[in-house]
Order: C-alpha cells, then structure tokens, then sequence
C-alpha cells in the first residue's frame, strides 16, 4: 500500500462565520501501481484532498500515511515526501518561468543536489516520457510552445522528480481537443511504461473511463463512492443527484437499450459501443 489516509478533515476559516468543512472524514488506501480518477463537483473537496497529498495543506485532524511515513507528523521532512508525490496543479504551464526548456525541467533534480549527469539524464527521460524531443527542444523558450507542449514540459519538470505517486489535477484543462487527446496519450503512455500510481482529477467522465481502473466519487468533502469505472458509471441517478454524469456514450447504449435493442449497455468508450453496436447488426442480420 502507498498511501493511507485515516478519518481526514479539513476546516477552511475555523472559529470564523467563514467556516466550512471542505473534507469530511475521508479514509481511503491506494495500493502502489494503481491508476485512480477522482471526480466530483466543483466545490466537492478534490483540490483540497489532493494538496493534503504532499503536505502543502495540514489537515484539521487525521493522518495522511505515503509510503510508510505519516507526513501530520510534526518532524516530517516535507522535502521527501514532495519528492514522492508529484503535484501538477491546473495550468501549470503558469509555473514554467526558465529560459530554455532543459533548464526548467532540471530545476527540481538540480535542487535534489543531484550530479550534473544524473540532471541530464531525467531531463532527458523525462522530455521523452511525455513526447517531447530532447535535441531538438532542450534549448528553446518553454514559453514558443504551443499551450499542450507547454503543458508537457511542465509535467516533465514533476515526472523528473521521479515520483512514486503523480497526481495530476485537470490536466487537460483549457487545451483544444487535439492538445487534450495529446496530454492523455502520454499520461497513457507514462503509466503503461513506468508502472507509478497516478491520481487524475477531472471534470471529463470521457477521459475518466478511458484511462483508469478505480474511480473515487466526492460530495460536499466526503467520499460517497469508490470503485471500479463500468461499476460507478452503471449508478446514473446516483451520479446525476450528485451533479456528475456517465460518459455520452455510455448513456447512448443506456438509451439505446431501453429502446428494445438487446444490447449490452455496460459501455464505457466509443470504441467498446462500435463492437458492441457491430454485433447487434449481425445478429439481427442472421436471426
């Protein structure tokens, strides 16, 4: 297990006629390896959930286990722990602030103390782990990039941390739709090749079905629902009380089969609805 989180809430403005409770009693354990999508409405505890991640929040109560180590403690050495849980923030690409790509990816290596070969070698892996070519890129401006590179770059810079956690918080957000199918294959790509856990948090139940294998649902600061994608994406009442959908296509099949069509409709992407929608055609095509 690589993290664990006991009985964890979060008080935003205590003791004040601001006070809100952002998270309420969240307990959960992520096993090392998995691929987690955490969705929720906005306001419903995510972005506060996943900065308690790597200790850039404190909770009001609760323990945060990553790797062993609870970083509540009071003695935590929060560097460590920041090297094991890489946090891409919302348009990172706002962080990037070196003057040639190399130089903003390096920058976290280089303040591990790290030698100057060991730099250039997770600059290096890092740029080719998200599609960014190392020769032909490393010396240019990050900020000529298109808004997806940029994106890439800024990933690049956490990846080179070499984290045992990437949590990756609306990563496609404000891309056009090629840039948005771009940064998802190479998050696709960077779990298949490195095998880290990855928390993603979106908006989009489309990129949510595609990608993971668990998917976490909050409201209002708690976890109503954990479980796998075809399992949480069968409850469409439920999600819709809660103000989330199920993917398009899902919810096409969903119709679909109501209509009297003897289809499965346990369909998550629009590749899975083709072959089932083939099917369908032949089999009343020999009946």
């Amino acid at each position: 297990m690589i993290m664990k989180i006991n009985n964890l809430n979060y008080i935003y403005n205590p003791n004040t006629p601001f006070e809100k409770k952002a998270l309420d009693n969240i307990n959960l354990e992520i096993n090392e390896g998995e691929f987690i999508g955490l969705i929720g409405h906005t306001g419903s505890g995510k972005s506060t959930l996943v900065q308690h991640l790597n200790g850039l929040i404190k909770p009001s109560s609760g323990a945060i286990i990553i790797d062993g180590v609870n970083i509540t403690d009071k003695d935590v050495n929060l560097k460590e722990i920041r090297q094991k849980v890489g946090l891409v923030f919302q348009y990172p690409e706002h962080q990037l602030f070196e003057e040639t790509i190399y130089k903003d990816i390096a920058f976290g290596p280089k303040n591990l103390g790290l030698s100057d070969d060991e730099v250039d070698k997770r600059v290096k892996e890092s740029m080719e782990l998200v599609g960014l070519d190392f020769e032909a890129l490393k010396d240019r401006s990050p900020f000529e990039l298109s808004g997806g590179q940029k994106r890439r770059v800024a990933i690049a810079g956490v990846i080179a941390m070499k984290p045992k956690i990437l949590v990756l918080d609306e990563p496609t957000a404000g891309l056009d739709p090629h840039g948005r199918d771009e940064i998802l294959g190479e998050i696709q790509k960077l779990y298949d090749k490195e095998g880290i856990t990855i928390i993603l948090v979106s908006h989009s139940m489309e990129d949510i079905a595609k990608l993971v294998q668990r998917i976490l649902v909050m409201h209002r600061g708690k976890l109503e629902m954990d479980g796998k994608p075809r399992e949480i994406f069968k409850k469409v009442d439920e999600l819709e009380n809660l103000g989330l959908g199920v993917p398009q296509i899902t919810k096409f099949m969903k119709i679909f089969k109501e209509k009297g069509n003897h289809v499965n409709d346990d369909i998550l992407t629009v590749h899975e609805a083709k072959e089932e929608i083939l099917k369908f055609l032949r089999r009343k095509k020999d009946a």
